[in-house]
């Protein structure tokens, strides 16, 4: 049977993707005893979302905050966010600290069941811990992927194992040619053969695309 905690952030809207007892070196905020990282996966979240506001003019940060501050209240926690910059939170290191999966040729980190299609939208903090298994993220599925096709399938080759080409990517999405990635989605993402039932709807797909495209200007 699932932890009430985790089927009351399910109710909610969003999915629990991985979860942990706080060491020092974790920089965790001061007074967490438990961490419970939560997102969408998939598109549930998003329909809840586009529910709710009006994806062409709100964002999904401040609906995010507005949503996970109620949960936070109603389950006694904390919570920080990564899209809070000051200072930046490692969700990602917190991700893989938490069993939620490894670090993909993409610099993404990809889930044993989500693969590409998920993202961390906050962190619940607690002052207890609380007895939850620790997840397993299982063997990394990217080291016997041959011939890793999230790295070929880019038409502007942004990825190469090691680098994320920001600028190349952001350019051709400005482009006619790029309109393919723009309304359905990196095509890097995918090209990954896990999680493919959890690939985000062209709706969803191109909302972060345009919020990516608009972040890029503003730099």
């Amino acid at each position: 049977m699932e932890h009430p905690i985790l089927t009351a952030i399910r109710r909610a809207g969003f999915t629990p993707l991985g979860w942990f007892a706080p060491k020092p070196d974790d920089r965790a905020p001061q007074g967490a005893r438990f961490v419970i990282l939560i997102g969408n996966a998939g598109p549930a979240m998003f329909r809840r979302f586009a529910a709710e506001r009006d994806p062409s003019t709100d964002t999904m940060d401040a609906w995010t905050r507005d949503v996970v501050t109620i949960l936070a209240r109603d389950l006694d926690a904390k919570t920080v966010y990564p899209f809070d910059m000051n200072p930046p939170w490692p969700f990602l290191t917190w991700a893989r600290r938490g069993g939620a999966g490894h670090v993909s040729p993409l610099g993404l980190n990809i889930h044993p069941t989500y693969g590409l299609w998920h993202a961390y939208r906050a962190a619940l903090l607690f002052p207890v811990e609380f007895d939850i298994p620790p997840k397993d993220p299982g063997p990394h599925p990217c080291e016997s992927c041959e011939p890793k096709p999230c790295l070929s399938a880019c038409p502007v080759n942004a990825f190469n194992g090691t680098i994320y080409d920001v600028p190349a990517c952001a350019t051709h999405l400005a482009t006619a040619a790029g309109q393919t990635c723009m309304t359905g989605g990196c095509l890097a993402r995918h090209a990954c053969p896990v999680g493919q039932g959890f690939a985000y709807v062209p709706a969803q797909a191109e909302f972060h695309m345009r919020a990516f495209l608009k972040a890029r200007k503003q730099v």
